[in-house]
């Protein structure tokens, strides 16, 4: 990704319960006021910086387990 610029990942997770779904930066904190989570699960990256790049996961949950799946970012 270009510095400064939106970055966005997708994940999807479907299940009977529905599952819930989370993100999270594997060695750090989510981007403070410059992230958010839309309804379908896609993670919004604004303004980003060198410091956002690294392993994202996404962790989908319900009472029958649990799966994540991850994606690195460079910036």
């Amino acid at each position: 990704a270009v510095a400064g610029s939106t970055v966005e990942l997708g994940c999807s997770a479907q299940g009977d319960p529905v599952p819930r779904v989370q993100w999270h930066k594997e060695h750090g904190d989510l981007p403070w006021g410059r992230h958010e989570v839309d309804p379908e699960h896609t993670l919004r990256l604004y303004a980003v910086t060198p410091a956002d790049a690294g392993t994202y996961v996404c962790t989908a949950q319900s009472q029958l387990g649990t799966a994540a799946a991850t994606t690195r970012l460079h910036v």
